[in-house]
């Protein structure tokens, strides 16, 4: 895939008023947006990572990429870009990336420096995509007057934030909420190799399982759909939903949330995956939560690199309303 051919437009004729701009960089893909600092997007790209081909020429294309779509900000909104947001899996710190993806050289890079030198030197705010997707839901989504407050993320991978106070918890390391190291079972013994739950229970350990089982390749997705008509497939993923509930509903006894929003591209089963995990709140939470699905289901990382480029500004705005 390359950059899309067309840049979808959005917001009002243009104003004068500064712009940021927030990526999202993926294991696949890259989202890019620039957005009003209420969070309203003006317009955004795509980009394929093409990983195996390593990190350097990822951070490159979406330069080039950055680019475009800031002049095509100026266009839009009369004003220039302030501040750039970027977020990525893994610890994102200033030097490095630690729990990095799988993208050869990716944990070694300085992204907000890379970032700032390209753009011209702008000012980068970096972080953790799930992270990031939490605060957008609680400044502008599903979270919104939630405290404290747990953002799910169900996709590729398993992941989790806390917002209290307004604030999303980091952890000592930067690490906290990444439920897809979660042991499954006593007998793990010491510290476990990989990601445990993630490997059981992710969009792309699912795919491969469920290929395994049913003997083709198949996405998670797929998988998902194919469960309403064959019976192996359905056992595979209840007992995966099973498992990811119990982690969430410990989450809950843990962190007593009022609110738990869920996103992610495995929320494309949503109508699945919230009463799965509905019942078990129900069923073991003292003080069960509202379980909602996220309102940037697909790109609250995209969004919270918005909220962090905001901040960067020195000052946010909430939209109209809220």
């Amino acid at each position: 895939m390359s950059s899309s051919s067309a840049l979808s437009r959005g917001g009002s004729p243009p104003d004068g008023e500064d712009f940021v701009l927030g990526i999202d960089f993926g294991g696949t893909k890259v989202a890019l947006a620039v957005a009003r600092r209420t969070g309203e997007i003006l317009a955004r790209d795509r980009l394929a990572t093409a990983a195996r081909h390593g990190a350097e020429q990822v951070v490159q294309r979406v330069l080039a990429a950055a680019g475009r779509l800031i002049s095509r900000g100026e266009l839009l909104s009369g004003g220039s870009c302030a501040a750039v947001g970027a977020v990525s899996p893994g610890i994102v710190l200033p030097d490095r990336i630690l729990l990095a993806p799988n993208v050869p050289g990716w944990g070694d890079l300085h992204l907000a420096e890379l970032l700032s030198d390209g753009l011209g030197r702008l000012p980068v705010a970096v972080g953790t995509d799930t992270k990031a997707g939490a605060l957008a839901e609680w400044r502008w989504g599903s979270l919104a007057g939630a405290d404290p407050a747990i953002f799910v993320s169900l996709g590729t991978g398993v992941a989790a934030a806390f917002v209290a106070g307004g604030r999303v918890l980091k952890g000592a390391h930067g690490a906290a909420g990444e439920i897809g190291y979660n042991l499954r079972r006593t007998e793990a013994g010491g510290r476990a190799s990989g990601a445990p739950l993630e490997e059981y229970a992710g969009g792309r350990a699912l795919g491969l399982r469920g290929g395994a089982l049913l003997g083709h390749p198949i996405t998670a997705e797929e998988l998902f759909r194919v469960a309403g008509n064959d019976g192996r497939a359905a056992e595979l993923v209840t007992k995966a939903l099973d498992e990811l509930a119990v982690h969430v509903a410990n989450l809950a006894v843990a962190i007593d949330p009022a609110r738990i929003a869920v996103g992610g591209g495995m929320m494309g089963s949503a109508e699945m995956i919230l009463p799965a995990l509905g019942r078990r709140l129900q069923q073991a939470v003292p003080f069960p939560p509202d379980l909602v699905p996220a309102r940037f289901v697909l790109d609250a990382p995209l969004r919270g690199a918005i909220a962090l480029a905001a901040d960067a500004c020195g000052t946010h705005k909430q939209p109209a309303g809220r």
